[in-house]
């Protein structure tokens, strides 16, 4: 087993294809862009904000998805495969070392059909951190709250665009920041 990594957590949000309804016939939700960030688990500093478009096999980019991400069929057409992606994440940040944390549990999961679905190894470590519940906790919140609502209770404005994954990615690296500072 690989010596896990301690010195950064690797803050990850992901995009998948949508639509205003239900899944169109014949296609399936999937990753169109990873979004991501590192995180200094000793200074709480984000560095390396970063967004991995990934190329849809499955469905195509709707008029909501492009509403709701910004992503539109063109720009995901010159992205990279999931393959490719799940590559990168395991050489250029050492994924399947390092610790990981994303705002909820929807990400590590579809990161977990999609790889099966693929056949593809999952290219992270199983030490996942879901900081949605964790913020919830660490702030007796009667439930769990959305990431802009928390930046609100933290009094903090939204960096960039909501529902861009590398700018929601940095978001959540600031929220997990001040979680770790608290003692």
């Amino acid at each position: 087993m690989p010596k896990r990594l301690l010195d950064q957590i690797l803050i990850i949000d992901v995009e998948a294809t949508c639509w205003d309804g239900p899944t169109p016939q014949g296609q399936e939700s999937e990753i169109i862009e990873i979004g991501l960030c590192l995180l200094e688990t000793t200074t709480g500093k984000r560095h390396d904000k970063r967004s991995i478009l990934i190329r849809p096999e499955r469905s195509t980019i709707s008029p909501f998805c492009t509403q709701l991400t910004g992503l539109t069929q063109e720009q995901v057409q010159q992205g990279i495969s999931f393959t490719d992606a799940c590559a990168l994440l395991q050489i250029e940040y050492q994924s399947h070392q390092r610790i990981w944390a994303s705002y909820g549990d929807s990400d590590r999961q579809r990161f977990e059909r999609q790889c099966r679905a693929q056949q593809l190894p999952y290219p992270f470590s199983p030490k996942h951190i879901n900081i949605k519940i964790l913020f919830a906790l660490l702030r007796a919140l009667p439930k769990e709250v959305g990431m802009s609502s928390a930046l609100k209770i933290l009094n903090i404005p939204l960096e960039g665009t909501h529902h861009s994954g590398a700018d929601d990615a940095w978001n959540i690296a600031r929220i997990f920041a001040i979680i770790l500072q608290k003692e």
